[in-house]
């Protein structure tokens, strides 16, 4: 074969390949028009990945506390890895991640995904892993994650898993084609409005309160990762009402926080202390909080992260003023433009 049929060859290859990576992008979901929760994992990479505090754990996190609250209260520099429905394996995987960038001195787990032993959708799935770049952590996360109707290669190509959406395209999906707007405020989703708690509904029995062995395993892992980077492991239960947080549960957290010297924070049981107002302090009835709430479980939170973990007051440190008043910014900015969405005219 000669030369020139050799580089027509090539280029040919060349040609197909950067064609299906244009088609690829997209036609993967972008997350910018209504649910918007798997653009988060990504936003994470964009910043220079020196947090004292990094959260982990899905929607009771990122929707619950606030970052900004910890700086300007603190001075605290912290970060939500935050994801819809992450499932622990998920939260592992995602703080072995982290810990490929950096060591922050404590890290923050809401215990409320040791519920559940496996994946329950491959759409969550996508919101925790997608966004995530490849790793030998995104790896394990797939694995680990993958329900039986899902395939590896759909993870490494997801043109096969998403070739038919061309149907759902519009103007966003060529748009945000390489760059995601951003949506979070150091991993915080923010919610002006609010909508009372009423009539909550109770758990209904179970046959079996048990967390399952997967579920333990992976909380494990984390422990003795944490322990391994001398990171001290701070375990949360965010105030949602709803889903419901049996007390069998709660018991068993309790239990198992207690054998390993990890300090546990039932939010449920300090509404008096965080002074959080189920009827202005959410904006759906009690399973999230809006701003002011979340402001108020960052201020909580924020004086027990300063006194009993030693956390520092970054405040002074001229480079991360400079980007938390960028954060500040856009932060006041999405409070007056939801308050003008909502017909909000009063403060905070």
């Amino acid at each position: 074969m000669g030369k020139k049929a050799v580089t027509k060859i090539i280029m040919s290859a060349i040609i197909l390949i950067g064609a299906l990576f244009l088609l690829q992008r997209l036609l993967i979901p972008k997350y910018v028009d209504g649910v918007v929760e798997g653009a988060m994992v990504q936003e994470y990479y964009d910043t220079d990945k020196a947090f004292d505090v990094v959260f982990i754990g899905d929607c009771e996190v990122y929707e619950n506390f606030s970052p900004m609250t910890l700086w300007d209260e603190y001075g605290i520099n912290s970060y939500i890895r935050g994801s819809a429905e992450q499932y622990i394996f998920q939260s592992y995987y995602l703080l072995e991640d982290t810990l490929s960038y950096e060591k922050p001195k404590v890290v923050v787990f809401n215990i409320q995904s040791l519920q559940f032993d496996s994946s329950r959708s491959e759409a969550y799935n996508r919101m925790s892993i997608d966004g995530m770049r490849w790793s030998k952590s995104k790896i394990g996360s797939i694995k680990a994650s993958m329900t039986d109707e899902e395939h590896f290669v759909e993870y490494v190509f997801p043109i096969l898993r998403f070739h038919s959406r061309w149907k759902e395209l519009n103007a966003a999906d060529v748009e945000y084609m390489f760059k995601n707007p951003k949506i979070t405020f150091n991993g915080y989703y923010m919610r002006v409005d609010a909508k009372p708690a009423e009539n909550v509904p109770k758990g209904k029995p179970l046959g079996d309160y048990s967390f399952g062995d997967n579920a333990w395993k992976y909380l494990d892992m984390m422990r003795v990762l944490c322990e391994e980077n001398d990171i001290k492991l701070l375990f949360i239960k965010a105030p949602s009402l709803y889903p419901y947080w049996y007390p069998e549960w709660d018991e068993q957290v309790v239990e198992y926080a207690n054998e390993h010297g990890i300090r546990y924070i039932n939010f449920l049981d300090h509404t008096a202390e965080t002074g959080l107002d189920y009827n202005t302090d959410t904006y759906d009835g009690g399973l999230h909080m809006n701003l002011s709430g979340a402001e108020k479980c960052a201020e909580y939170i924020g004086e027990i992260l300063s006194k009993d973990y030693n956390v520092p007051d970054r405040r002074g440190d001229s480079g991360l003023e400079a980007k938390w008043d960028e954060v500040r910014t856009a932060y006041n900015a999405e409070i007056e433009a939801q308050r003008e969405k909502y017909g909000i005219e009063d403060g905070r």
